[in-house]
This record gives C-alpha cells, structure tokens and sequence, in this order.
C-alpha cells in the first residue's frame, strides 16, 4: 500500500475539451507537489477544480491548496 496522502484530481467533460481538462489538471497537481510535504499521511483529498483554475493567477491556486491542506493539518 501506499505510503503518504493519496490525492486525487476530476475534471468533468464540461470543463472543456481534453486540452483545456488537462491543461487545469497540470496547474493544480503542480501547486499540489510544492505544498504535498505539508499534509499528513493520512489523507486521501479528491480536488475537483472548476474552469476559473484556468485563467486565474497560479499564486491563487496555491493559496487555495495552502488553505486545504492547513485545514487538514488542524483535524
């Protein structure tokens, strides 16, 4: 089994075509990476992303993820 917090990403078709789905995938799992060492192993998050995470600044993602995982943290 694996060790650490499992996490998660959907992106429903209504989000877009395969490259805008993707492309939204590819910014949240990066802002996810640079903050994972913050979570307990005992997590498993499914993060569902709504098409703003297209357009919006990656600095608001990460906070957004910070905000998660420090929520986590406290339980």
């Amino acid at each position: 089994m694996a060790q650490g917090p499992r996490i998660g990403f959907t992106t429903p078709r209504a989000l877009g075509k395969a490259v805008v789905r993707n492309r939204i995938r590819r910014r949240v799992r990066e802002a996810v990476r640079a903050h994972l060492a913050g979570l307990t192993p005992q997590w498993s998050i499914v993060i569902n992303p709504r098409r703003k995470a297209l357009d919006c600044p990656y600095e608001e993602i990460e906070r957004e993820i910070q905000k998660l995982f420090r929520g986590c943290s406290e339980r």
